[in-house]
């Protein structure tokens, strides 16, 4: 069955940086865009950042742009998200999913395929 894993959150000061891992299996990685969303506390999923199957196209929201790098290693079949220059406004739950669950920036828990997420949390 379909699995997304994803690992490398936790707690970190402002200015700091952390790198998500998102494990995949169960179905062809290659062929498949690939999305980070996160939910803050007590707010609604936000679209992060998308790459196509291939890596060569990335899209970032403005509020990540600049500071955050997604990649992703397709024999490996792990997606990254590199969070640099961290700031508290960052602080959530990200997931990774097949693009499929966003239409556009409008991300939604009842399509594609979700990971469990992992907790960022930015604090001094």
């Amino acid at each position: 069955q379909v699995q997304l894993v994803e690992s490398g959150g936790g707690l970190v000061q402002p200015g700091g940086s952390l790198r998500l891992s998102c494990a995949a299996s169960g179905f062809t990685f290659s062929t498949y865009p690939m999305t980070w969303v996160r939910q803050a506390p007590g707010k609604g999923l936000e679209w992060v950042s998308d790459i196509n199957s291939g890596g060569e196209i990335r899209g970032y929201a403005d509020s990540v742009k600049g500071r955050f790098t997604i990649s992703r290693d397709n024999p490996k079949n792990t997606l990254y998200l590199q969070m640099n220059s961290l700031k508290p406004e960052d602080t959530a739950v990200y997931y990774c999913a097949t693009t499929s669950a966003c239409s556009g920036v409008m991300c939604s828990r009842n399509r594609g395929y979700w990971g469990q997420g992992t907790q960022v949390t930015v604090s001094s």
